[in-house]
């Protein structure tokens, strides 16, 4: 595993094969077009938090589901008032962070008119958010890994409701879950990298529930996943009332405040709050990098979320050099 890990934050630039297509970013790629373009990023982020610090890793999730359908193009800001477009997908459901990509692209279009793309934009702002944390008197860090996000994205050309559909789900078994992550270009350390952003934040009940209530048992009758363990169950049901789907709760008991290592520790025992967390311990595969993570590959854990992130946030790229794509004059609508 140590042999396939690759440093990819240090590198200034970089070349990408994600997912099938070739594209070349560069950490700094606004440096002499929009020199403050990162700044205004950070400081639309901070602002943000500042009112409200669930949208941390609100945005986080946001890139997430952008990458995964189409490459990182920014099509899921796309919104039309017809609802085809990707965000109405029922995985979109409580997407949230839009708002704070299109303040800060309003800015830049006001310092750098048609230079920095939306892509770029929800990429440099997922990278803020693993840092910051809201207290009641100031932004502070995590414990996230700052990392160089290389930047040089364009915009995509098209948004379909449908195509959402390749999104990962909470509720998706171990296998699903490996295949659509090798079809975006990312392998199984990926995989468990990725997961354990859910280290922050909160989930609805309505993820929840089918675990709780919902799941086929051998007897053929329906209730709780006979894999969490009863006092969970109960403490989990204490949360989520039958029909409650909106009350939310911690992806990561105990620790959900803080960027650390606490959710792998969560699946080892039996703790996963959603089913697609706890079904990392369902192949070997990926239980050998949950254990390599809390063992002897611990102390690369921050290091090696920063490199899944770059690789995540390079999934089929659309680069200047592809003669496609476009940088949009506002994130939710396509030029004219």
């Amino acid at each position: 595993m140590a042999a396939n890990n690759v440093a990819m934050a240090l590198l200034l630039v970089v070349v990408l094969e994600v997912g099938g297509v070739g594209g070349q970013l560069e950490v700094g790629f606004y440096s002499d077009s929009c020199p403050d373009a990162e700044d205004v990023v950070t400081a639309a982020v901070r602002d943000a938090a500042g009112n409200d610090p669930t949208i941390l890793p609100a945005l986080l999730r946001l890139q997430f589901h952008d990458c995964f359908v189409r490459g990182c193009d920014a099509s899921v800001l796309i919104r039309r008032a017809s609802k085809d477009t990707e965000e109405n997908n029922s995985k979109n459901q409580g997407l949230r962070g839009q708002d704070v990509v299109d303040a800060a692209k309003a800015q830049l279009e006001d310092q750098c008119p048609g230079v920095v793309s939306c892509a770029d934009i929800l990429a440099l702002a997922a990278r803020d958010a693993i840092a910051m944390l809201l207290t009641r008197s100031s932004i502070v860090q995590t414990g996230g890994p700052a990392f160089d996000v290389p930047t040089g994205r364009r915009d995509g050309l098209s948004s379909n409701l449908r195509d959402a559909d390749a999104l990962p789900d909470a509720g998706d078994p171990i296998d699903l879950l490996r295949s659509r992550f090798a079809a975006a270009g990312l392998n199984d350390r990926d995989l468990v990298l990725l997961t354990a952003a859910h280290t922050v934040g909160t989930t609805a009940c309505f993820f929840v529930t089918d675990r709780l209530y919902n799941h086929r048992l051998p007897n053929g009758q329906r209730g709780a996943d006979p894999a969490i363990p009863a006092a969970f169950v109960a403490e989990l049901k204490a949360r989520c009332a039958p029909g409650d789907f909106n009350t939310r709760l911690p992806l990561d008991r105990g620790s959900e405040a803080a960027f650390d290592d606490s959710i792998l520790r969560n699946v080892k025992a039996g703790l996963a709050v959603i089913a697609s967390d706890a079904a990392l311990e369902d192949s070997n595969a990926t239980r050998a990098v949950v254990d390599a993570y809390l063992g002897p590959a611990r102390r690369r854990f921050r290091r090696d979320f920063a490199d899944a992130m770059i690789r995540m946030g390079s999934i089929r790229v659309i680069t200047g050099e592809d003669g496609d794509g476009e940088v949009r004059e506002v994130c939710s609508a396509f030029n004219t």
